[in-house]
């Protein structure tokens, strides 16, 4: 789409839109579904995805339960200080260019306790694409960024603040009529969550 269509079709869209302020609705507080360890039930729910928890290696290696993935990989794309990567994601310029990552490595924002979902924006991503094109994601998340439900998730700013923001529960998985599951038919064959908290 040029530059030109899309401002004529937004500008189309503010001519034709009801007089009037529509606020969003408010997201009432329902009861939560799981217990309170919600580390034990986001375990729980992203196993039931298809993806795995671990904890945080010791002090000298915090990804040291993933090491044997990172040591195969050709391409580590990282998006975290935690590990220095192959591909410097801030250089890439066309998302085409994530197309042969084995590894990518993100940190969530925060994570669901009740579905087992991690949040990234496009600051966690850089290239929002790698999420989709790596063969394998590693995603870091802080045990204390883990809220109880979806109604807790929404309430949070990161969504209102960013301008790209995605839920990913589990690597990528389809199922055909018969109820076959297939992991990684259209995405990441694989996605690890590891606990480690933020570095200050």
């Amino acid at each position: 789409m040029s530059a030109g269509t899309r401002e004529a079709t937004l500008a189309a869209i503010r001519r034709n839109r009801p007089a009037g302020d529509y606020p969003l609705p408010q997201i009432p507080d329902f009861a939560p579904l799981v217990d309170d360890d919600r580390i034990l039930a986001f375990t729980e729910a992203l196993k039931r995805m298809g993806g795995r928890v671990v904890e945080a290696g010791p002090a000298g290696d915090p990804l040291g339960h993933v090491r044997d993935r990172l040591d195969a990989a050709k391409v580590v794309a990282s998006a975290v200080p935690e590990h220095a990567g192959t591909l410097d994601l801030a250089a890439v310029t066309r998302p085409q260019a994530v197309d042969d990552v084995d590894v990518a490595i993100v940190r969530a924002r925060f994570g669901v306790a009740e579905t087992g979902s991690v949040l990234f924006t496009e600051a966690e991503l850089v290239v929002n694409a790698v999420a989709y094109l790596a063969q394998h994601l590693v995603v870091l998340l802080d045990p204390a960024d883990v809220v109880v439900n979806i109604q807790a998730a929404y309430k949070r700013p990161d969504f209102a603040g960013a301008a790209y923001a995605v839920l990913h529960t589990g690597p990528s998985a389809t199922a055909d009529i018969e109820g076959v599951l297939i992991h990684g038919a259209q995405g990441v064959r694989s996605l690890t969550v590891v606990l480690l908290p933020r570095r200050v």
